[in-house]
């Protein structure tokens, strides 16, 4: 028997439900007979894009869709695994056969951003100088990894995760045709959970309608999906406004020793926060991400019971949690300009010198200085999208800088690896061309040696007294609490 989700799988444009802003103009474009010689869907996962390009290929030929079917003139590919230049050549080649079947050979690249860059530079080509019988449906969740050269030469659409609404409603009448016993409070879960994906909702209807035969209530869904309740969620704020840590301690007992995780327990809360900010709560939406292993438990813990301290003045630096990226503060920059500047040295030896705390001259008790506090992580380079860019051109190399901390002086990104064989990797002639392929033309790159490493990752302190309470570190892999 076909899950939920296969057998209530759209067949025709006018049967997608929540897309409308896209639907609609394919479907106008197909009776006036405009048909683009290449698409580009995008949006999050689950919302539909695959489904989409499928039923618009069996439009655009004419053709009856049945998600079992196999027409020759319809060609998937799936971005992931056939991302290399060689994949696309044989493509090109066989684009240049005329159609079996129908007026159109339409190809669809699911997941398009998975492509190498040689790979995107020989699809570019085909996408200049298409066939007339040829049309590319493009998917993509990281639009961004696309180049410009493609999404330009594509008509490209916006795919959008279902509201609220328009989820229940579709879930109710999928209940009412499979007459599935379930209260309505139970399917706003469902809707939550599956967090606007038609994909995911409906799977998850699909496992709790086997739940009961009898009437299928929101506590037996929760219970299902390992979710606190809401009531409960909600004391537990309540509980952190007023740092009633008591109270705080007992209901997160309570909740992870019903099996319910740290990262869950996170999540609902957040989810909740975002639903109804309030200024007490904004504090802990920095803090509730972090809650992972190892020492999910004691993340979440800390962030309940340790309220963010006001600074001293404006001048005080800002404690910001670990991170390795090291970045001198706009503080530190003021005080060096006060001073003599200090004579070049030789790019081979080119450090940046460690933040430290500035001392308050009113506080004389000497456990407020901590040597090891980092500065806060760099916002004048763009690290996450550098390293984007270098998977894009290499997997390997992208692993490699992963293990590394670095340093953006405004001119030069110094990369400090953690490991000598990590320095090794990345100096490879090969490997180094990939680097500076990556970053702008006016960034200039030192990789440095492992004695240069400016700062050593050092462990949350309170964390680990926590942790040494609990026994020691122990990665959360779902199993006892630390309570």
């Amino acid at each position: 028997m076909k899950s939920l989700y296969r057998r209530y799988r759209p067949v025709k444009l006018s049967d997608v439900v929540g897309q409308e802003q896209v639907t609609n103009p394919l479907l106008k474009a197909l009776e006036q007979g405009k048909i683009g010689h290449a698409y580009l869907f995008v949006g999050p996962r689950g919302c539909g894009k695959t489904s989409v390009a499928r039923i618009l290929a069996h439009e655009i030929n004419g053709f009856k869709y049945e998600i079992e079917d196999d027409y020759i003139d319809i060609i998937e590919i799936d971005g992931a695994s056939n991302r290399g230049i060689d994949n696309i050549r044989e493509l090109r080649e066989k684009a240049a056969i005329a159609p079996t079947s129908g007026k159109y050979k339409v190809y669809i690249i699911d997941e398009v951003h998975m492509l190498t860059k040689e790979a995107f530079n020989a699809l570019l080509k085909t996408l200049e100088e298409p066939p007339a019988h040829v049309v590319f449906i493009m998917a993509t969740t990281d639009v961004y990894k696309v180049p410009i050269t493609i999404t330009s030469r594509a008509q490209c659409f916006t795919f959008k995760l279902a509201d609220d609404e328009t989820m229940f409603n579709h879930l109710k009448q999928i209940v009412e045709k499979e007459k599935i016993p379930i209260d309505d409070d139970a399917i706003k879960i469902i809707v939550r959970r599956g967090g606007g994906s038609f994909r995911d909702s409906l799977s998850l209807l699909d496992q709790i309608s086997t739940l009961s035969d009898k009437q299928i209530t929101a506590e037996l869904v929760l219970s299902a999906l390992g979710l606190p309740q809401d009531e409960i969620i909600a004391d537990l704020l309540n509980a952190f406004k007023v740092q009633d840590v008591t109270s705080i301690t007992k209901r997160l007992k309570d909740l992870l020793n019903s099996g319910i995780k740290a990262e869950t327990i996170a999540e609902e809360m957040l989810r909740t926060i975002v639903a109804d900010p309030s200024p007490e709560l904004i504090q802990l939406l920095s803090r509730l991400p972090e809650v992972k292993s190892p020492y999910a438990e004691a993340k979440l813990l800390v962030a309940l019971i340790n309220p963010v301290q006001p600074s001293i003045n404006n001048d005080a630096a800002q404690v910001r949690p670990a991170t390795s990226q090291v970045q001198h503060t706009q503080q530190a920059r003021s005080a060096q300009q006060t001073q003599p500047k200090p004579q070049p040295q030789p790019e081979q030896h080119a450090q940046i010198e460690p933040y430290t705390q500035p001392k308050q001259q009113t506080q004389s008790n000497s456990a407020t200085e901590d040597k090891s506090i980092t500065p806060p992580p760099s916002h004048d380079f763009d690290w996450q999208g550098y390293l984007d860019k270098v998977q894009s051109l290499s997997d390997a190399v992208y692993s490699q800088l992963l293990k590394t901390q670095h340093v953006f002086d405004g001119v030069t990104l110094h990369i400090y690896p953690t490991k000598r064989i990590v320095r090794t990797i990345l100096t490879r002639e090969n490997n180094k061309k990939i680097l500076f392929n990556a970053i702008s033309d006016n960034v200039k790159i030192t990789i440095h040696e492992i004695s240069d490493l400016p700062l050593t990752e050092k462990k949350d302190e309170t964390i680990s007294k926590i942790s040494d309470i609990m026994g020691g570190e122990v990665i959360n892999d779902g199993g006892t609490s630390p309570f």
